[in-house]
């Protein structure tokens, strides 16, 4: 996986400093960090993170909030919720508001790089099958395009080609 520019968003420095050592060790880079939905949001537009890794409990605005505000602004915004045990109906509002996946705390290092790959994964896969689709509707275009002039050439002075 190439390297990524990564906004970590979560209102403990303790995580945050973890979270980016191990991020950092897989070869991405912390593009910024975030402390809450809110300065996730002002951050998001300033740096456009290839990935947001966004916890879901925060003062002002929780992560919830926050990844709806972004999806709602950046549709392919490619966002993994950081959660602890017990949030399961948590992590699932957040996947219903556009979170590509979760990763659990503790962290283990296997799971953040599985989490990663599958949140970049499904938009590599969607941006493959768009740059297909535009290919594929090119190519008719051209053959069309042959095929519709036909062997009639006009020659200068305006007369076909064998008249």
């Amino acid at each position: 996986m190439d390297s990524l520019n990564i906004l970590i968003v979560d209102d403990s420095p303790i995580i945050t400093r973890k979270l980016g050592m191990m991020l950092e060790q897989l070869g991405h880079k912390i593009a910024l960090t975030a402390a809450t939905g809110r300065e996730a949001i002002a951050a998001y537009r300033a740096c456009r993170p290839d990935l947001v890794t966004m916890d879901i409990t925060m003062p002002e605005m929780d992560g919830i909030e926050a990844t709806r505000a972004i999806m709602g602004e950046f549709p392919d915004a490619k966002i993994v919720m950081v959660t602890s045990h017990g949030q399961e109906k948590m992590v699932l509002d957040a996947l219903k508001a556009g979170a590509k996946g979760y990763v659990l705390k503790p962290f283990q290092d296997h799971k953040v790089y599985e989490a990663i790959q599958k949140a970049c994964k499904r938009v590599v896969l969607q941006d493959r099958l768009h740059a297909e689709i535009v290919q594929r509707k090119a190519q008719h275009q051209t053959t069309e395009t042959r095929s519709v002039g036909g062997s009639s050439r006009i020659q200068p002075g305006g007369q076909k080609a064998g008249d």
